[in-house]
């Protein structure tokens, strides 16, 4: 796969890499990936990538209970939602912090099905 070569031109990796794409998963969806994406900020490789994908974009939020529970990231969570942007909503459990609440990683199965659901549309 050349993700470099583009009718002879040089192409930008992350223009490409979205073209390619069928979908594009975050997991995990971080505090500053998902407000990055809500407020248009494309600075690094993931951003970029995700501001120039057409392709359904699925978003696995974790982070701590009080983040995720936080009245700007759940502002940002339903612009995205609003804009078509896909979630796996976080589950209840003990978290990479160590505390316990609703913020843990949603589990394979739930990604895969929220796949699935995409895809068949």
């Amino acid at each position: 796969m050349n993700l470099f070569v583009n009718h002879g031109l040089q192409e930008c990796a992350h223009i490409s890499l979205a073209k390619q794409a069928d979908f594009l998963l975050v997991a995990p969806a971080t505090a500053n990936i998902v407000g990055k994406i809500a407020n248009g900020i494309a600075d690094d490789m993931l951003s970029t990538t995700i501001t120039a994908a057409s392709s359904p974009v699925i978003l696995c939020p974790a982070m701590n209970d009080k983040m995720w529970m936080n009245p700007i990231v759940q502002e940002n969570v339903k612009k995205l939602k609003k804009l078509g942007y896909h979630f796996v909503e976080p589950e209840y459990g003990k978290m990479a912090c160590g505390c316990k609440g609703i913020g843990r990683l949603a589990g394979i199965r739930s990604i895969v099905d929220k796949l699935i659901e995409i895809d068949t549309g």
